[in-house]
């Protein structure tokens, strides 16, 4: 028997006082006043264990905001897009206003049976990643294969920058040729400027010099000779050095699988070009710093050009906008304050040097927020706004 049923019994049936049966058995005349008062409201369901969990919880999540995370889980999903708890909080700041760690959004995902225990993965610090320091600086290139509705093979063209991850050019093809290659690298080069170099495997449709015949270099490789442009080819059987664009493939039919099946390659090319607006402009990027777009990052840099030095910028630093609308910033060992403005409080901030031309970026948007030449005699560099009307003092 319980001692919770003898302590009951000693005081409900035999009528004993609480403080002879509190010393009795050693327990409190609190905890038997609860207990008494328990079981006279509830019967024999006081003798079983009570719930810890508190009656409320002020910090819990409204429920009109746990339902938009399962609406925009289900909505991203539907459409093919990454739906997991960082894209979910990346949408819910920059569409709704809302600001809900990732943590939160998994625990409300899994509470709900949305999200399945998976593996322990291998942890990102073991793997050694290379990424572009500007725009242009290097584009990546592949095609990879897709059917139409009536078992049609096609083949889908992709440029990406590797910098920025930005989708430079996805066409469709019913076949990939050196001569579409090296026609669908000359419209990019049109619209986003000549690249300082180009990465892609050692396909015949980018490269023939590699192949061990007499053909020399074909269509492509002449073109990039002619611009300037440094070409890289990636060693046989080592995908992962293209593993930018390997992995925009999978992206790509992922979502291309949501879709209704293309019965034409004018249909695809129209789906392609859906997923390309969507996947540079409106969908946050993992890899890239605050899970800003590909735009955004393609954007806030000068692009790199051939024959050029790739670091155009002697330091590239991150800052946050303090509550005085200032960034500060050390140049030959003397500390800089750069003003911004009070309405840029808070905001993170890209800082790009080259010996005194200070450029400073938002580093959510791409906006180019200031640039000045730094003045390196004065501690505070003004924003230049007009000053407001003095106010005029009177005497009592």
């Amino acid at each position: 028997m319980s001692k919770a049923r003898l302590v009951i019994t000693a005081v409900i049936v035999e009528g004993r006082s609480q403080s002879a049966v509190a010393r009795e058995y050693g327990v409190s005349q609190g905890w038997i006043s609860r207990l008494v008062k328990r079981y006279r409201l509830e019967g024999e369901a006081a003798f079983e264990p009570q719930s810890r969990r508190p009656h409320t919880n002020p910090t819990r999540l409204p429920q009109a905001t746990i339902d938009l995370i399962i609406e925009l889980r289900d909505t991203l999903a539907g459409k093919g897009f990454d739906h997991g708890p960082h894209t979910i909080a990346w949408h819910l700041q920059h569409h709704h206003g809302l600001r809900v760690s990732a943590s939160s959004i998994h625990r409300h995902l899994y509470a709900a049976g949305l999200i399945t225990p998976t593996p322990q993965k291998r942890p990102k610090s073991s793997y050694i990643r290379f990424a572009a320091e500007q725009p242009n600086e290097r584009w990546q290139a592949d095609f990879t294969h897709w059917w139409l509705a009536d078992g049609t093979h096609v083949e889908i063209l992709d440029w990406i920058d590797d910098h920025a991850r930005y989708a430079i050019s996805v066409t469709a093809h019913r076949r990939v040729t050196g001569p579409i290659v090296l026609t669908e690298f000359r419209k990019a080069v049109a619209i986003h400027g000549i690249p300082a170099s180009t990465l892609t495997d050692n396909g015949m449709v980018f490269t023939t010099r590699l192949s061990g015949g007499k053909g020399g270099r074909n269509g492509f490789e002449k073109e990039l000779r002619d611009l300037g442009v440094t070409q890289i080819n990636s060693t046989p059987n080592h995908p992962t050095t293209c593993g930018k664009v390997e992995r925009f493939h999978q992206t790509l039919k992922k979502w291309l699988t949501r879709q209704p099946r293309a019965t034409t390659i004018a249909a695809l090319q129209a789906q392609l070009d859906a997923f390309v607006a969507d996947y540079n402009h409106r969908r946050p990027h993992r890899s890239l710093a605050h899970q800003a777009t590909p735009a955004t990052v393609y954007q806030a840099r000068p692009k790199a050009v051939p024959g050029e030095r790739l670091d155009t910028h002697d330091r590239v630093r991150t800052d946050r906008v303090d509550k005085t609308g200032c960034v500060t910033l050390r140049v030959a060992g003397r500390l800089h304050h750069i003003g911004i403005g009070r309405t840029h409080a808070g905001t993170r901030v890209l800082i790009l040097v080259q010996d005194l031309d200070i450029r400073i970026v938002n580093a959510a948007t791409g906006e180019l927020i200031r640039q000045l030449t730094l003045d390196p005699t004065r501690d505070y560099q003004p924003t230049g706004a007009p000053k407001g009307p003095k106010r005029k003092k009177f005497r009592t």
